[in-house]
């Protein structure tokens, strides 16, 4: 198996596609704005995130195997990795994709980081409950960060309308029945972990599905499962989106019992062995299903190299996840309703927005030019953009905002306290004047 930090020497900056690192660097800022990497030169970032390495023996340098994965293109991924494969796929229960798109076909960059988000904003669209949509990418960058991309059947992420199946080349580190409570982290791919973490997007603390099993419990569903299959050399979880069959009465809470530690976020689960019985046994045919799904697993990606019908659902705004979840989550919960008061909308902001309503897709510039303008008119905090735009507030935050603050051409309100809970955004007169 190949270590993701073996540095590749032929293959240098040429091979990355620079959107993709801009759109990391850009996350990387708005999570450590005060970061002294963030004024590095692209190669020595790269460097310092260990995406890019140095044979010191040779003085030879190039992209790490980490690097290639995150930033680089599909097409040259597979020059490295010939089973490299990236999958979504979602169905209504019948055998026709409602939406699927792979790393083949063409219409994006094909690497993990970009997989990664795309997949965040669909799942965060179609899952109301936060708290599930969160466990979901949980799933999704363990998934990631613990795939053995040298191995045969790629990385597959399906959607039903009943469970999740996310399915990975690569047998566990640790013991299966240990995963839901392991707190030693066991790495694959350590450098590949460090590149999400330093976005905050994972720990090294070996917790991510503990956290998962234990809100599965809370929300009352199926216990989730994990299957290996050692000839296939493949890790199935899936993640069922059923109620337990047999609910726990009031009589029965002193056989199990799920407590809430003082910061909110720890759970506690006392089970007794009949209650464990019993979730065996409400289990026993997503074990069944997942066997199944592993034997059709080669066969299904063998059909060659398919390229999807429907790939103008590829989302543009693919990077509209914040990163920095507490400001994000600090924002939300001083400005709970996120609502905007529609009288307090000038008629002119309206006018000014109105071709980012009616057109879901226009170019950056385009973007930019209206936010410019509206901002000429008045300061407006982030919920009213949302409003004006009719896009999501993270999306209009990272795409947009984030880039006209580096740039000089907008100024905060705030400028010494970035989670004030009235924080808006004005035009910055001084660019003009330059």
């Amino acid at each position: 198996m190949l270590q993701d930090n073996l540095i590749l020497e032929h293959y240098g900056l040429n091979e990355l596609n620079f959107d993709t690192i801009k759109s990391y660097r850009d996350r990387f800022a708005e999570v450590k704005p005060a970061h002294p990497w963030n004024a590095l030169e692209t190669k020595e970032f790269l460097y310092k995130v260990g995406a890019w390495g140095k044979v010191r023996d040779t003085h030879k340098e190039g992209v790490t195997l980490a690097g290639l994965l995150l930033f680089s293109e599909e097409r040259i991924i597979t020059e490295v990795l010939p089973q490299y494969f990236l999958e979504y796929r979602e169905s209504k229960g019948n055998e026709e994709w409602t939406e699927r798109f792979t790393s083949q076909d063409g219409t994006w960059s094909g690497n993990i980081f970009d997989f990664y988000f795309h997949i965040h904003e669909i799942v965060r669209n179609s899952e109301p409950q936060p708290s599930i949509a969160s466990s979901l990418t949980e799933v999704l960058i363990n998934m990631l960060i613990h795939a053995d991309y040298n191995g045969e059947g790629g990385v597959i992420l399906e959607k039903q309308p009943s469970h999740y199946v996310f399915s990975n080349p690569g047998l566990l580190l640790v013991p299966t029945d240990s995963v839901f409570s392991n707190t030693v982290s066991q790495l694959r791919n350590p450098n590949i972990v460090k590149l999400f973490s330093l976005l905050g997007l994972c720990e090294r603390s070996g917790s991510g599905l503990k956290k998962v099993k234990q809100n599965w419990n809370l929300h009352h569903y199926k216990t989730p499962v994990i299957d290996q299959d050692v000839s296939m050399h493949r890790t199935v979880v899936m993640l069922s989106l059923s109620t337990q069959e047999r609910q726990v009465s009031s009589s029965e809470k002193d056989t199990y019992n799920t407590s809430i530690d003082d910061s909110g976020n720890n759970f506690k689960d006392v089970e007794t062995d009949s209650y464990n019985k019993n979730e065996y046994s409400c289990n026993k045919e997503l074990i069944e299903e997942l066997k199944s799904y592993n034997n059709d697993v080669y066969s299904f990606n063998k059909e060659g190299n398919y390229y999807n019908k429907e790939s103008n659902l590829y989302n543009n705004d693919i990077n509209s996840y914040n990163n920095n979840h507490n400001s994000c989550n600090n924002e939300q919960g001083e400005n709970s309703s996120n609502l905007v008061n529609a009288e307090n909308i000038d008629t002119k902001l309206w006018d000014i927005a109105a071709l980012a309503r009616e057109k879901k897709r226009l170019s950056p510039n385009q973007m930019e030019h209206i936010i410019l303008e509206l901002c000429k008119e008045k300061p407006l905090m982030l919920k009213e953009f949302a409003y004006l735009l009719e896009r999501t507030p993270d999306g209009v935050r990272n795409n947009y905002l984030t880039k006209l603050l580096r740039k000089g051409q907008l100024q905060l309100k705030y400028p010494n306290q970035p989670n004030h809970p009235k924080q808006a955004y004005l035009f910055n007169k001084k660019d003009i004047e330059k």
